[in-house]
C-alpha cells in the first residue's frame, strides 16, 4: 500500500488526498518520502558520508541529523560503512535519512524492524517527538505492541481489508460492539476484530 501511495506501484482504486483535493504524481515527491524496510543504499560508503549526501541530496535539515545521530546511537557508526551494519543499526541509519527529509509526510515501513526492545521504546519516542514537531507519520508495523508504543490513530488491516480504525479508545470501542471484547490492549483489540 505504501509504493502506491508514494507512487512506486500504480494502484487498482483510491486516492491519495491532502485538503480534500487530490495529489498529482509529480506533487507527492514534494509532500511525501518513503522509506522502504530492508533496503541498504550506498552501502560502501560511511554511516557519515551518507547522512550529509542525504542532506543535500533530499534537501535535508543539518540539527535533525545531529539529534538523530544522538538518540539514534549513530555516534560510534559514523565512520563505518553501512554495508558493514547489523540491521538493526542499519535501520537506525535509515531512520535518520527519513527523518532529515523535508517532506511534510514520512512513509516508513517497519521502523522497528531489528532493533531491540530498548531501542524500540527510545525510536518511538523519538518518532512521537518528531511527530509532534508537525510532521504527519505514517508507520507500517507488523508488531501491534510496537504500534501502541508509537501511534495515536490506527488503521488495522487484515487480509487487505480495514477492520478498524481511529485511536485506541475508538478501535477498543468497535471490537467491544462488535464483539463484546472490552479491553484497551491493541493486540487484543486487533484480534478481536479480525
Amino acid at each position: 500500500m505504501f509504493e502506491c501511495v508514494a507512487g512506486l506501484l500504480p494502484r487498482d482504486s483510491g486516492l491519495v488526498q491532502t485538503g480534500g483535493r487530490p495529489i498529482s504524481e509529480a506533487e507527492r515527491a514534494t509532500l511525501l518520502f518513503y522509506l522502504p524496510d530492508g533496503i541498504a543504499p550506498w552501502s560502501s560508503q560511511s554511516v557519515q558520508w551518507i547522512l550529509d549526501f542525504s542532506i543535500g541530496f533530499f534537501g535535508g535539515r543539518r540539527e535533525v541529523r545531529d539529534e538523530a545521530v544522538e538518540r539514534l546511537g549513530l555516534t560510534r557508526l559514523l565512520y563505518q560503512r553501512l554495508g558493514t551494519l547489523s540491521k538493526g543499526e542499519r535501520k537506525r541509519v535509515l531512520l535518520a535519512i527519513g527523518l532529515m527529509t523535508p517532506q511534510p509526510v514520512l512513509l516508513a515501513d517497519e521502523p522497528f524492524e531489528g532493533l531491540d526492545l530498548r531501542q524500540t521504546r527510545e525510536v518511538a519516542s523519538m518518532l512521537r517527538d518528531h511527530a509532534a514537531g508537525g510532521r504527519t507519520l505514517f508507520l507500517s508495523i507488523h508488531q501491534i505492541s510496537d504500534a501502541a508504543r508509537a501511534c495515536d490513530r490506527f488503521v488495522l488491516l487484515s487480509s487487505g481489508r480495514v477492520r478498524g480504525e481511529g485511536t485506541l479508545e475508538q478501535v477498543s470501542a468497535l471490537a467491544a460492539a462488535r464483539t463484546g471484547v472490552k479491553s484497551a490492549n491493541l493486540e487484543e483489540v486487533f484480534l478481536a476484530l479480525t
